[in-house]
């Protein structure tokens, strides 16, 4: 059996009641616990009171994600199948061997102590089976151990283990197995390269998924930003939206080039409650005179300006201000 440097340092410091490996996908958090852990932890308190538990999203995800592994290293002499009452015999003892996505599904074991748990892809687990697992692990020898991919940085899970809770903490990244074929990794390092996924699935970070889907774009923007060909700028136009009264009114410049090509050269966003008094049509034409400045000092003077013709008086007073 081979175990890599950060698989064996799990198993040297994996001594606190809750021992978990979050981090990348195929990093090897998983099979450090199906070879060695969850057999060694069993056999230390074979007869001791209490039960063991192996906990996953669903039944089928234990079978498939721990047991099945398991057998194929230690056969199905050691290792049983799942039966009508939610339990397998494993490695001598009778293990329960519940889904964890809703807490009826593991009301059986409601109530009842719980001497060693296991837990496979913890953050997709109900937060309530999680509570109600703390309140279970009650005995001196009680100990858990687990393994997740990260989630987004304000998720339950993450809080715990923030927490001052007695907790071994151990972090992978996809690069911490050397096991994997090296053209594996580095096709999955461009198929996520510059992504938010990037960041969760290969270095093991809690980042959040929604919004920067961007990231080299999100991290570096002004790396993709082009700058303007003053020289070359065929002519400038402004459009102006107004906003109602609680919203903002905008200014873009846009320049236009030979050949086609436009360019946002410059923009500002005035929001009515920034605004005590309210942007009447004296300020708002007196802030756009400041932003045609603007324009004029850096990309030359523009040569037309477009509105919402549905706000007459408001284009009527910045026509008169500009003339």
């Amino acid at each position: 059996m081979q175990l890599s440097r950060k698989q064996n340092e799990y198993i040297v410091h994996a001594t606190h009641r809750w021992n978990i490996k979050s981090g990348a996908v195929r990093s090897g958090k998983s099979y450090v616990d199906t070879a060695y852990m969850i057999p060694a932890r069993i056999r230390e308190r074979a007869g001791k009171p209490g039960l063991t538990v192996i906990l996953g999203v669903s039944r089928e995800t234990v079978e498939r994600n721990v047991l099945q592994p398991m057998r194929e290293i230690y056969t199905d002499k050691l290792i049983g199948t799942i039966n009508n009452r939610n339990m397998a015999r494993v490695c001598g003892e009778d293990v329960y061997c519940l889904g964890a996505e809703k807490i009826s599904q593991v009301a059986k074991i409601q109530g009842s102590s719980i001497k060693y748990a296991y837990g496979d892809e913890v953050a997709k687990w109900n937060q309530e089976v999680f509570q109600m697992l703390k309140s279970r692990l009650d005995k001196p020898y009680s100990c858990f151990d687990g393994s997740c991919n990260p989630e987004n940085p304000t998720h339950w899970l993450k809080k715990f283990l923030d927490s001052d809770a007695d907790i071994y903490l151990q972090k992978y990244r996809i690069f911490d197995n050397p096991f994997l074929p090296s053209e594996y990794v580095y096709n999955l390092c461009k198929e996520y390269e510059g992504t938010v996924y990037y960041d969760r699935l290969i270095e093991g970070q809690w980042k959040r998924a929604e919004g920067a889907i961007y990231r080299k774009f999100a991290d570096a923007p002004d790396s993709f930003v082009q700058k303007a060909d003053r020289e070359n700028i065929a002519r400038i136009e402004i459009g102006v939206d107004f906003g109602g009264n609680g919203s903002g009114h905008s200014f873009v410049a846009t320049g236009k080039y030979e050949g086609g090509r436009v360019q946002a050269l410059m923009s500002r966003r005035y929001m009515n409650k920034d605004y005590p008094q309210g942007i009447d049509a004296n300020l708002l034409s007196d802030l756009f005179l400041q932003f045609v400045g603007a324009v004029i000092e850096k990309y030359g003077m523009p040569r037309f300006v477009y509105w919402d013709n549905a706000e007459t008086v408001l284009g009527q007073s910045i026509t008169k201000a500009c003339r």
